[in-house]
């Protein structure tokens, strides 16, 4: 179902203010496009992705249970390890704090408190 013009101009204004007021955000969810993947780690993780399922599959024939626990913790991590972005992809990917932002929130503050520390900082900003 196609949007009316309405919708679709709200949605273009919803765009631009989230461009606009959240340029982090959007710099954190755009780096994340470029990086390039790890070969290495994946290969790696589908090596012991597929020796833990022939470890399950052996522990299954065998009836020995240790060896079927073994297999399933060696394909959980070897998923682990192709999907898990490396340390140079993590540091790209990592947001940077806007120097806008000089009230930082308390390390110990909840999610909703920080999103409503955002919120004040906003709305102070607009008054």
């Amino acid at each position: 179902m196609p949007l009316s013009e309405q919708e679709q101009r709200l949605l273009e204004e919803m765009e631009r203010n989230l461009y606009r007021n959240d340029a982090d955000f959007v710099h954190a969810v755009g780096g994340v496009r470029g990086r390039r993947p790890n070969y290495r780690a994946i290969v790696l993780g589908v090596l012991l992705a597929v020796a833990g399922v022939g470890a399950l599959i052996g522990g299954v024939a065998s009836q020995i249970l240790i060896i079927g626990i073994v297999g399933f913790a060696l394909m959980f991590a070897g998923v682990l390890v192709a999907i898990t972005p490396g340390k140079r992809g993590a540091a790209t990917a990592a947001p940077t704090e806007s120097p806008s932002s000089s009230a930082k929130p308390r390390s110990g503050a909840g999610f909703m408190d920080r999103m409503n520390d955002r919120w004040d900082r906003r709305q102070e900003g607009r008054d």
